[in-house]
């Protein structure tokens, strides 16, 4: 049996987030994604602004404003003038007032403050020194993605389960991984709700449960998420935690497919070629290995090397075989080294 897509790295799902953070900051709005996720794969992203997560807004609208404001304590405007120093929106970019008007929001419990005060002690080596506003601590940042994920805020939620399952400023711990995805999935979360499917699937931190994955796998792939797609599609291939039926396979690699995800291309073309939950269409078959093969995936470039070694959905073609299997054999594909030996290349 197959296994289902593992969780993405630490440090490629954080990035991940930090490359979104600073997209959503432009768009003035607390950051939020609602869908990612394993080896570093890039998904489509949803935001909105969550009321829950942010106190009654404050009534100022410029940083001068804010200023007044935030000086007489206003945790709003505190958070508000931090976003603006951190963006450079209305005032010279200062990621060290950000942190200082973070933090006293943050001491006052707004979650957001909380949020993006951990989020700034985690990515400090990520940025240039000229623009950090704190070191890098992992403990500072558990400490304050704790307190927002106490207050229920999703994404700090998401991110103390990162840190517990990489054992990043505290012990490594699978199930509490485990919890602190849960809260954040339960939120509708849909990063934590495919990791918490890979836990389910693998029985990490968790007991092994493939209908349990299932149910999280299907909740992020109707979201939109490509990994969850693939994983999801892979379940019903294989008749795990869910009943065997190639044609569901086929369509939930298809959305996969559709956004660029190389297993599912693969997968597809495999399909296709086989006639498992399609009509056989070696064609389909070509092009959906051509996609996968393009992005480096040896056996897609060793099935495109056979279409074309045998004319099977693309013109008869010796020298383009042997191009793909030359590229299938440079990365250990025994079968194409075997083939390429046979062909005298």
């Amino acid at each position: 049996m197959k296994s289902v897509e593992g969780l993405r790295k630490a440090r490629k799902a954080m990035a991940l987030l930090a490359a979104f953070f600073l997209w959503a900051c432009e768009k003035n709005i607390s950051p939020s994604p609602q869908s990612p996720s394993a080896e570093g794969a890039t998904h489509a992203v949803k935001t909105e602004h969550s009321e829950k997560h942010t106190e009654k807004p404050s009534a100022c609208k410029t940083p001068e404003a804010c200023l007044s404001a935030a000086e007489q304590g206003d945790a709003q405007a505190q958070y508000n003038l931090g976003l603006s120093y951190d963006l450079g929106k209305g005032v010279p970019k200062d990621k060290t007032e950000a942190a200082k008007w973070y933090k006293k929001a943050a001491d006052q419990g707004h979650a957001d403050a909380q949020y993006n005060l951990g989020f700034m002690f985690m990515y400090a080596m990520f940025m240039d020194a000229n623009d950090q506003g704190v070191p890098r601590n992992e403990a500072e940042a558990l400490k304050w993605f704790k307190k927002a994920a106490d207050q229920g805020h999703a994404q700090a939620q998401y991110n103390l389960g990162i840190l517990y399952l990489q054992g990043q400023g505290v012990p490594q711990n699978e199930a509490e991984a485990a919890k602190w995805f849960k809260k954040a999935a339960d939120q509708g979360f849909a990063l934590a709700q495919s990791d918490l499917g890979v836990l389910y699937a693998e029985g990490l931190g968790v007991p092994k449960d493939e209908a349990e994955a299932a149910k999280w796998f299907k909740k992020t792939a109707d979201q939109g998420d490509a990994l969850a797609q693939y994983n999801l599609g892979l379940l019903y291939d294989e008749g795990q935690g869910v009943p065997k039926n190639k044609a569901e396979a086929a369509k939930w690699y298809k959305k996969a497919a559709d956004q660029g995800h190389v297993k599912a291309r693969y997968s597809l073309g495999v399909a296709y070629n086989e006639g498992q939950g399609v009509p056989k269409n070696e064609v389909e078959a070509a092009k959906w290995f051509k996609k996968a093969a393009d992005q480096g995936h040896a056996q897609a470039q060793y099935n495109l090397g056979v279409a074309y070694d045998n004319g099977q959905g693309v013109p008869k073609d010796e020298a383009e075989a042997a191009k793909w299997y030359k590229k299938a054999a440079d990365q250990g594909h025994v079968d194409a080294k075997a083939v390429l030996q046979q062909m005298g290349k």
